[in-house]
């Protein structure tokens, strides 16, 4: 099992839909996915099309049910046609009440994931984590074995990524396994102006190697999560098959199939951008 958190403290960066990119690319290749989404907002479930989950990820979390992630597995609802469709472990509002009882347990209190985790037999796990550093996100990053931060260029970016890695740092200071693994970091909404060729070139140059291929900022990425539909299914909508292009590309280097060696360089602004 290949499981990787999808991780940013700062909200509003689009780190769902990075994930359900991920899991649109996977399908699409027919790699059986499972999508953990452990942030009480929900949206990653309700972007697989589950609006009423018959269970949830809380169940398990409360109950620290060894492996009992698969007990709450279900099915999305993306098309037939968009390739093998992912799993879910759906959110649900009672996930924001759990994270304070979280805090009463001494003992268990960052591991209750990994317990549930345990023995999952789906070959790709993605974990949709809160946009903050609560117990949620400490219990992603203790269970799976890689870690990808996601932002947006822009004059804060630098030092939020900086922060997120810093607390990945103490995680795997206290980690048996040394783990979780930085697969890097995700530029997500890159525009092709002078402006985002800046901030990206100041995250590479803050960050060097460790900048993935970007995802740029096309509406299509955003119509396939508002529609509930995968990115790889929208067709000939402007902008879709290069979407999900790049979802492909950053999938591909997530899995160790290829590596960023200049992928990950801004596009030159056009003629009359800013």
């Amino acid at each position: 099992m290949t499981s990787i958190a999808v991780v940013n403290q700062k909200g509003g960066v689009g780190k769902t839909t990075v994930v359900l990119g991920l899991a649109s690319a996977a399908a699409h290749r027919g790699i059986e996915t499972l999508v953990v989404d452990i942030d009480p907002q929900g949206n990653a479930t309700t972007g697989l099309g589950v609006f009423e989950p018959t269970r949830s990820v809380d169940s398990v979390l409360a109950d620290e049910s060894p492996g009992g992630i698969e007990s709450v597995m279900e099915t999305t609802a993306w098309p037939h046609d968009s390739g093998r469709r992912p799993l879910v472990a759906a959110s649900s509002p009672a996930l924001a009440a759990l994270e304070p009882q979280l805090a009463t347990d001494p003992l268990g209190a960052q591991d209750r994931l990994s317990l549930a985790m345990s023995g999952c037999s789906v070959p790709l796990v993605l974990v949709d984590c809160p946009p903050s550093l609560g117990l949620l996100t400490i219990n992603a990053l203790f269970a799976v074995d890689s870690v990808m931060v996601v932002t947006e260029p822009g004059a804060w970016a630098v030092d939020g990524v900086g922060r997120m890695l810093q607390t990945v740092s103490r995680i795997q200071s206290r980690r048996f396994d040394g783990g979780p693994v930085v697969k890097g970091i995700a530029i997500n909404r890159l525009g092709r102006t002078r402006d985002g060729r800046y901030w990206h070139e100041q995250l590479d140059a803050a960050y060097p190697g460790k900048c993935l291929p970007p995802v740029h900022l096309r509406a299509a990425v955003s119509e396939a999560s508002a529609q509930s539909r995968p990115i790889h299914s929208l067709g000939r909508r402007a902008g879709a098959s290069e979407a999900a292009g790049e979802f492909d590309v950053l999938l591909d280097v997530l899995l160790g199939h290829a590596a960023t060696d200049g992928s990950s360089r801004p596009e030159s602004p056009q003629q009359g951008e800013t």
